[in-house]
């Protein structure tokens, strides 16, 4: 169901529904300490749907159409690129906590790469094992930068704003599209001087769609690097072990080359595994 907005008067916002033309009226209720809101639909309206608003966080509903909101975006996530320096970028889950077995490798490992490479590391700013590598490069004293979404699976969907990081490191986006941009720009090396790399910890599915739209732009050579940047799967307790199982099958089935996919990507099983990698591929 989607909708448009006409006007905004006091606390009503008045909407047209796209399918039906009919009229929608939001009403914002301030009482002090207590806030409310009330949704009226047509009664001509469709059978089912829903409207979302997010508190603190306001909503332009013609943004999302507009290739010019998302090209501005970028040029900011590629603006706070050049600002901090590329560097290693983490993609992983939102949802494994400071009590997770995985947050503390994902936190060291943050806090070794950061030290070994001298880098700046890049995450989604997000909670869970982002937060954990964020915080280990911080204890190395490194620079960390991160692209933000205003909705995450973890628990920090309520606002936009980090809870620890400055204000001047780190953008929340409103698009992923952009956010992307930004992910995979941070890992671009372009001179030999460049130490970057892109970690996979584990994750759920916005890990896999990241960690697979980059592996597809190195398969196809669009990443848009001169260098080639180093990628890591980190199979803690084996996490991934049947998904690289299924790309197996992916070869015998004809389609991923036989190879391709280990050519891609260093697979390791420990912190270990990973700085060794790291230390030899950057001599």
């Amino acid at each position: 169901m989607a909708f448009s907005m006409l006007d905004f008067v006091g606390s009503q916002i008045s909407l047209r529904c796209a399918h039906n033309r009919g009229m929608a009226k939001f009403h914002f209720v301030n009482d002090g300490a207590n806030q409310s809101s009330k949704l009226e639909l047509p009664k001509n309206g469709p059978a089912s749907g829903r409207l979302l608003f997010c508190k603190r966080e306001c909503i332009d509903f013609e943004e999302r159409t507009s290739a010019n909101e998302v090209r501005k975006e970028i040029e900011r996530c590629y603006e706070l690129i050049q600002k901090l320096g590329r560097g290693v970028v983490y993609l992983g889950s939102s949802r494994m906590g400071p009590d997770h077995p995985h947050y503390v490798q994902a936190m060291e490992l943050g806090r070794e790469i950061a030290s070994l490479l001298d880098c700046t590391s890049w995450t989604g700013a997000g909670p869970g094992l982002m937060d954990a590598v964020t915080k280990g490069a911080l204890e190395a004293g490194k620079l960390v930068g991160g692209f933000k979404i205003s909705r995450e699976a973890g628990e920090w969907t309520a606002t936009n704003f980090h809870p620890y990081l400055p204000s001047e490191t780190y953008l929340t986006c409103r698009f992923f599209s952009a956010r992307k941009h930004g992910l995979v720009d941070a890992a671009v090396r372009n001179t030999a001087a460049d130490r970057t790399a892109v970690v996979a910890l584990p994750g759920g599915i916005g890990t896999l769609d990241e960690m697979f739209e980059v592996l597809t732009l190195i398969q196809l050579e669009r990443i848009g690097s001169k260098l080639p940047v180093p990628f890591l799967l980190m199979n803690y307790d084996s996490f991934y072990s049947k998904l690289l199982g299924f790309l197996d099958d992916c070869e015998d089935w004809g389609t991923v080359s036989k190879g391709e996919v280990a050519s891609l990507w260093k697979v390791c099983n420990d912190n270990s595994e990973a700085l060794e990698y790291l230390e030899k591929f950057y001599n």
